[in-house]
């Protein structure tokens, strides 16, 4: 394809130069990004938008779907044109030979070098200009007469003849210095303003970049934390393993080292048995009676009860004990034991918490029934009006025994599916008085709600709604108290986040719940 065909088809239809960051409709044709959104802007309101080409019709804005083909291609395009030079512009005076010219007189239409300059500006003060070659944007259109005034009314250039013309009658005109002054006192308020708001922007792009910076930080710390972790985990478990491999292989030695003993034992019987058997049964085949009396004796003492016995009798191996099998309750216990004092030392590093809670009976109000192992909180019909209040409440509320007020802790719940529940954390200063103040209705206190299978986040009486994909059985709650960050987890298949409040804590914080109707909680162990 020849050059002048391919910037044919490299061309935009709507502006007639080559693509600029072309984008392409749902109909295939390709325009620049800024001339189709001005189309598109200029269509608002119609009711429909068209395709300029092609008048396909969208009842909907139609997506610009960017075509990075093609603008590869018009910028290839593009760099492999030559390059137009600039055209000098020549002094009008100078004919013998071609000097470049410094400015343009508008009043005399001519270009002027140095020498020229320094003769016009001793005769005439005209109006100069940067050299130009084409004067046409210079004069008015209509007289062709330099353009010198600024009519402020209709916001255009105009000649003298138009100031003297009725269509500028009355208006406010100014000459063309004037205005330009005036214009460039607001360009440069204009200036100031946007400069300042750059300081801003960049400011804030420092303040972003650093902690852009500090979360990579901790980004990278904690990746090498957790891999530490894991890696010490991996070697702990691999050793475990050899342990109990080992402990294995021992047991099966020792018990095939049992076994094989005890079958020596048998084989030696087994052998004595085979040559009495054989001395007997050539008793039995001779005819000298004499002789099968006397051998008979021999064997009297070993079998007197042989007589009369019709039983198979089981062969009497002594008193041999044989641990025929391994001892699977002892690895087990190796197992469990060595996990666990795992676990107690991930802990003791510090990574997290599971901080072992119990409900504390004695913020609970006569309708709250607390299980015997104060874990499970539910309604109650039971009436306890008999129970003092102490630091009760009057709603069916109730706290936790234990409150944090450092490091990362997280709690694992089972919650009911039926009913009404709160589920948060609170300052032991949180209103217990009235059945008005419940959980995440003030600042004290933050919670996630469930009504009727309906979930929310609530914070001082703001209530933001959730949207689960399903009903979760188990939750988790995580809390870093220095961080200022409660999270709620639906606990499934996979782990899925549910929702974060950030906050400054100023006091210890309790786990607090909120049952109502058929809801019930119970913290896991």
């Amino acid at each position: 394809m020849e050059s002048s065909d391919l910037r044919e088809e490299l061309n935009c239809s709507v502006c007639l130069n080559i693509y600029t960051d072309p984008v392409m409709l749902s109909c295939g044709h390709n325009f620049c990004r800024v001339c189709i959104g001005k189309v598109l802007d200029k269509q608002e309101g119609a009711g429909v938008y068209t395709c300029p080409e092609c008048r396909a019709e969208f009842q909907e804005r139609p997506a610009l779907q960017r075509n990075r083909t093609l603008n590869n291609i018009a910028e290839r395009f593009v760099s492999t044109q030559p390059k137009k030079e600039e055209a000098t512009v020549f002094c009008t005076y100078c004919v013998q030979a071609s000097v470049p010219a410094l400015k343009t007189c508008l009043q005399c239409e001519t270009s002027l070098c140095d020498n020229h300059l320094k003769i016009h500006n001793k005769t005439v003060d005209h109006v100069l200009i940067e050299p130009t070659a084409s004067l046409k944007d210079r004069k008015c259109p209509i007289h062709n007469e330099v353009l010198k005034y600024y009519c402020c009314d209709d916001a255009v250039a105009i000649c003298t003849s138009c100031y003297l013309a009725k269509e500028h009658k009355g208006h406010e005109v100014e000459p063309l210095n004037e205005t330009s002054t005036k214009k460039k006192a607001k360009l440069r308020n204009v200036l100031e303003k946007l400069t300042s708001k750059r300081k801003v922007a960049e400011r804030q792009t420092g303040h972003l970049q650093v902690r852009k910076n500090k979360l990579q930080e901790k980004s990278a710390g904690l990746t090498e934390k957790v891999a530490a972790m894991f890696k010490d985990m991996k070697k702990q478990i691999k050793n475990l393993e050899k342990q109990i491999l080992s402990q294995i292989s021992i047991q099966e030695k020792q018990c095939s080292l049992q076994i094989s003993e005890l079958i020596q034992q048998l084989e030696i019987e087994s052998e004595e048995l085979a040559r009495k058997i054989s001395h007997i049964d050539e008793l039995c085949n001779m005819d000298d009676p004499l002789t099968v009396l006397q051998g008979w004796k021999s064997y009297i003492s070993d079998y007197c009860d042989i007589e009369g016995n019709n039983e198979d009798q089981e062969i009497d191996c002594g008193n041999i004990s044989v641990a025929d099998e391994l001892d699977e309750g002892h690895l087990s216990v190796t197992i469990h034991t060595a996990l666990d004092d795992f676990i107690t030392r991930v802990k003791r590093k510090g990574y997290v918490a599971k901080s072992d809670l119990l409900i504390d009976v004695n913020t609970s109000v006569e309708d709250i029934a607390v299980s015997s192992d104060r874990k499970s909180a539910s309604r109650s019909r039971v009436n306890r009006s008999s129970l003092q209040k102490r630091e009760r409440f009057e709603s069916c509320q109730v706290l936790s025994n234990l409150s944090v007020s450092s490091g990362q802790h997280y709690w694992e719940l089972e919650i009911s599916d039926t009913g009404i529940w709160r589920i948060g954390v609170a300052y032991p200063s949180l209103n217990k008085e009235g059945d008005q103040y419940r959980i995440g209705d003030d600042n004290k206190s933050w919670c996630l709600y469930m009504f009727d299978k309906d979930y929310s986040v609530i914070h001082n009486a703001k209530e933001k709604s959730l949207q689960l994909d399903s009903h979760p059985d188990r939750l988790g709650i995580y809390l870093d108290y220095e961080a200022g960050r409660i999270s709620f987890y639906q606990l499934c298949d996979s782990i899925k986040h549910l929702y974060t409040f950030t906050a400054t804590f100023t006091e210890p914080l309790h786990l607090v719940f909120r049952v109502y109707m058929d809801g019930w909680l119970r913290i896991r162990n």
